[in-house]
C-alpha cells in the first residue's frame, strides 16, 4: 500500500499530527502494515515539499499538526479512481526465489515448495481463525477496513497454495525431461550384428 496516499487519504477527512496518523493508519490497514513515526514523518515532509500538504500549527501539546493541501486533495481522488497496475506493485520474492531454486544446481525444489506451502497453510490457517472469531457484522468503519484487507490476505493465501500445486507438478513433469535417459541394456536374445566389412578384412 502507498504510505503517501494512505496519510493523503486520511488528512482529507480533517487535519491530524503524526501520532494520529500513524495510530489511523494501523486501525484501517487491521496493522498489516505497521508502520514507525519515523516513516509518517519523513512521508508528511515529502508532502510539505511536494505542496500536497501545509503545516498549520501545533496543538495543544505541541504536535505539529498538518492539513491537505487542494492539490493533495486532487492526487487522492486520482489515486482513487487509477486502478493499481501489476508491475507497479512490489516483486514477487517467493516467485524469484522458485525461478532462481529451479536455475541453481543442487537445489531441492521440491523441498522448497513444500517447505513454503506448509507455512502458507499455517498462515491461511490463522487468517481464517481471526475471520471466524470476528463479528458477522462490523462494528464500525475501522472494523469494515480491516475486515477487508483480512479477507484479502486469505484470498491471497489461498491462490498461493494453488500456485505452489501448481509449481510442484510443473517440477515433477519437467525432471524425467532434464535428466538424459540411461543407455538402453542389451538384448541376449537378439543376432549379433555381422561385423562390418573393414572389420573382417582386419581380422585376416
Amino acid at each position: 500500500m502507498s504510505i503517501r496516499h494512505g496519510l493523503l487519504a486520511l488528512l482529507s477527512q480533517g487535519p491530524r499530527y503524526g501520532y494520529q496518523l500513524r495510530a489511523e493508519f494501523e486501525s484501517s490497514t487491521g496493522a498489516t502494515w505497521p508502520l514507525n513515526i519515523g516513516q509518517v514523518y519523513s512521508t508528511l515532509s515529502r508532502l510539505e515539499r511536494d505542496e500536497l500538504v501545509t503545516r498549520v500549527g501545533a496543538d495543544d501539546e505541541g504536535r505539529f499538526v498538518y492539513r491537505i493541501t487542494p492539490a493533495g486533495e486532487e492526487d487522492v481522488r486520482r489515486w482513487f479512481a487509477t486502478p493499481i497496475a501489476r508491475t507497479d506493485r512490489p516483486r514477487d520474492e517467493l516467485a524469484i526465489k522458485l525461478a532462481m531454486a529451479v536455475t541453481t544446481p543442487g537445489v531441492d525444489v521440491a523441498h522448497v515448495v513444500q517447505t513454503q506451502r506448509t507455512a502458507t497453510l499455517r498462515a491461511l490457517q490463522d487468517l481464517t481463525r481471526l475471520k471466524a472469531d470476528a463479528p458477522a457484522v462490523p462494528a464500525d468503519q475501522g472494523d469494515r477496513a480491516w475486515r477487508l484487507v483480512l479477507e484479502s490476505m486469505i484470498f491471497q493465501a489461498e491462490a498461493e497454495v494453488r500456485w505452489l500445486d501448481h509449481c510442484e507438478a510443473f517440477v515433477a513433469r519437467a525432471e524425467p525431461a532434464a535428466r538424459p535417459a540411461p543407455p538402453a541394456a542389451a538384448d541376449p536374445s537378439a543376432p549379433a550384428e555381422a561385423p562390418a566389412p573393414s572389420d573382417r578384412k582386419a581380422r585376416r
